[in-house]
């Protein structure tokens, strides 16, 4: 096995310059307990780009620069995202696990309880997937070998459709339930659509006129388009007694302006803030109509479990808006700030 590889490496908080492409960059050997993954594919999210800017602040200063927890250490090869195969294995782990092909679970978790929420993620808190080859705890990898999904489909799963389970989960989504997923185009949007489809619930989805083909071809029972304006119309048209839930990833000042249209004992759960980290809205409209707001960052192991049934089962197919070679990172980083697919972008390292 070569000892260096191609990667990825961010070197600092900034711009696209900060992401540097390397040609030798040491592949790391497993230790107990680790088993190291030839990466087939690693796809681009939201949290790539932040963690690069420093964009996610801290407690008491919002703008600090910051990676997804805190303070990250520099160089770290970045990406979340990974599908790929076991290369090799740790001196206490089994051989016959080697060529197994796996989705990875990027989670960091606070500790060994199963309901354990991550606290660091592969790419932000210890090295990722942009990279030829990746390290990851053997507890941490699902073997996929049976899905139908392509690697570049599998690699789309567990950071936005890990978050968007977890949302669902922490939700008691179910059956029957009307829902509004706004973002619906992007990568945890139609993660959303696709889940909430395929577990029975109506999903409503907030995107562009452009896209609204796109988003019912996904599972929308309904579309809401911000560019016709009047949205809280919009909504009430489709849902006219009332939203059961809210799939947030946005945030902004929508939370204000559409909390009435929950009923009673709905929920808004929310995992992003695109739209605005920092917001006004009435409290009055929540603890008056038994609303739940709940805060949901990723995925537990058992969500991701459901997520790798899912997979192997074939369930849901992520839709792959555009695949790159590892040495266009910069290329795809762009392709991914400009918004205009719908789907995932990943990067192909072989």
């Amino acid at each position: 096995m070569d000892k260096v590889m191609t990667a990825a490496v961010l070197t600092r908080h900034g711009g696209p310059d900060t992401l540097e492409l390397r040609g030798d960059h040491p592949v790391p050997a497993p230790g107990p307990g680790q088993v190291l993954v030839r990466v087939t594919a690693a796809a681009l999210n939201n949290t790539d780009i932040w963690t690069r800017e420093g964009a996610y602040g801290r407690p008491g200063d919002p703008d600090a620069r910051s990676g997804w927890r805190g303070p990250i250490a520099f160089p770290r090869v970045q990406g979340g995202d990974i599908a790929g195969v076991i290369a090799a294995v740790g001196p206490d782990l089994p051989a016959d696990l080697i060529g197994g092909r796996v989705l990875v679970d990027p989670a960091l978790y606070r500790d060994e309880g199963e309901h354990a929420p991550p606290v660091g993620l592969l790419g932000s808190e210890a090295d990722g997937g942009f990279a030829e080859y990746v390290l990851a705890r053997a507890d941490r990898v699902h073997q996929v070998a049976d899905s139908p999904l392509s690697d570049a489909e599998l690699a789309c799963l567990p950071v936005a459709y890990g978050t968007a389970m977890g949302m669902l989960e922490r939700g008691g989504i179910g059956p029957g339930e009307t829902v509004l997923v706004t973002g619906a185009s992007g990568g945890v949007g139609a993660a959303l659509v696709q889940l909430l489809a395929a577990r029975g619930a109506c999903p409503i989805a907030m995107t562009t006129a452009a896209k609204e083909h796109d988003v019912r071809t996904l599972g929308a029972t309904g579309v809401v388009t911000r560019d016709a304006g009047d949205l809280a119309g919009q909504i009430r048209a489709q849902a006219p007694h009332g939203l059961d839930a809210v799939a947030d990833i946005a945030g902004g000042a929508a939370v204000n302006d559409l909390l009435p249209l929950i009923r009673d004992d709905g929920r808004w759960v929310i995992a992003g803030a695109v739209a605005g980290p920092t917001i006004h809205f009435d409290l009055r409209r929540l603890y008056l109509h038994n609303i739940g707001l709940i805060g949901s960052s990723m995925h537990t192991r058992p969500h991701f479990a459901k997520l790798v049934t899912a997979a192997r089962a074939g369930a849901v197919r992520p839709p792959v808006a555009a695949t790159f070679p590892l040495t266009a990172v910069h290329t795809a980083q762009r392709r991914f700030l400009e918004r205009g697919h719908v789907g995932k972008i990943v990067l192909l390292p072989g």
